[in-house]
């Protein structure tokens, strides 16, 4: 739990900062490319990645997580221009349903009845967290945008599940290729972009990305961490971390950014709770209902 704790506090931290970059005008695409950079050099550092032994790496499974780290990115930011940000958040945080079938159906995680009562708590409170506000009437969603919010589901499924994955191989050089691969991919669009006159090197964004890298590696590095403890119960790991997620997102936004919660997200955050305390606590629940 210590883990799926670490890693959650830094994944709020990345969502803190995306929500403050608008704010004081980062351009978020050079922000996620140099955050690559800062996650390989602190890969070599702490994870010490083997590379005499490369070629034995799955660079099916690890490249198609390089190319989608990215991409998702900047599928987000279209979503985001397209749709809004409410929409493109329930896309997020619905894509749970996503890993949670794969526990089950391809890890071949055994379900018992505290368990599924869990998951369904905590499938209750993301529907229930979820931003479902209506837009602003000026903004239309057409076909385009909704092929958008359907990428966005199905690659955060996708990317939770790959990292399952990477929790079996060695993290340090399954990272090191990881990161590697995503940079390339990113500096390719970035000096494109440069080519093309539409975005221009900055220091500051730079600085922005190497702070924005350090809290992304810590949130992957303990995920995977955390796939490793409980390497039998994956649907632990995934509900815990997106409903752990929603629960200090949400206290955040409440006490730092003055958000304000309807009484369905209320109802919500007391049901994330309880999910929690179900998933690492069933036993007291069996001895509780037992009396």
């Amino acid at each position: 739990m210590l883990y799926v704790f670490i890693s959650i506090c830094f994944s709020v931290t990345v969502s803190v900062m995306f929500k403050l970059a608008k704010r004081y005008h980062i351009d978020v695409y050079q922000a996620i490319t140099w955050n690559y950079s800062i996650a390989i050099v602190l890969t070599w550092l702490f994870l010490k990645p083997q590379l005499n032994h490369l070629s034995n790496a799955p660079f099916g499974l690890l490249g198609l997580l390089g190319l989608l780290l990215p991409l998702l990115f900047v599928i987000i930011a279209a979503s985001v221009k397209s749709n809004g940000i409410v929409r493109t958040d329930a896309s997020q945080r619905l894509s749970l349903f996503i890993p949670i079938a794969a526990a089950f159906l391809l890890f071949n995680e055994v379900a018992t009845t505290t368990r599924l009562v869990g998951l369904i708590v905590g499938l209750a409170a993301v529907i229930c967290l979820v931003p479902w506000q209506k837009q602003t009437r000026d903004r239309k969603v057409g076909a385009s945008s909704w092929v958008y919010l359907l990428a966005v589901f199905i690659g955060m499924g996708i990317i939770d599940v790959l990292l399952k994955q990477v929790s079996q191989l060695t993290i340090g050089t399954s990272l090191f290729i990881v990161y590697t691969l995503a940079f390339i991919l990113a500096l390719i669009g970035l000096f494109y972009q440069v080519f093309k006159k539409t975005m221009r090197f900055s220091w500051p964004h730079i600085l922005i990305g190497w702070v924005l890298g350090i809290a992304n590696f810590g949130n992957i590095l303990f995920y995977i961490k955390a796939h490793q403890s409980l390497a039998k119960n994956p649907s632990i790991v995934f509900a815990s971390m997106n409903v752990g997620v929603i629960i200090v997102g949400t206290l955040v936004g409440v006490i730092i950014f003055k958000e304000k919660l309807s009484l369905f997200n209320k109802i919500g955050l007391l049901l994330a709770i309880l999910a929690i305390f179900v998933i690492y606590y069933p036993n007291f629940f069996i001895k509780l209902f037992a009396h």
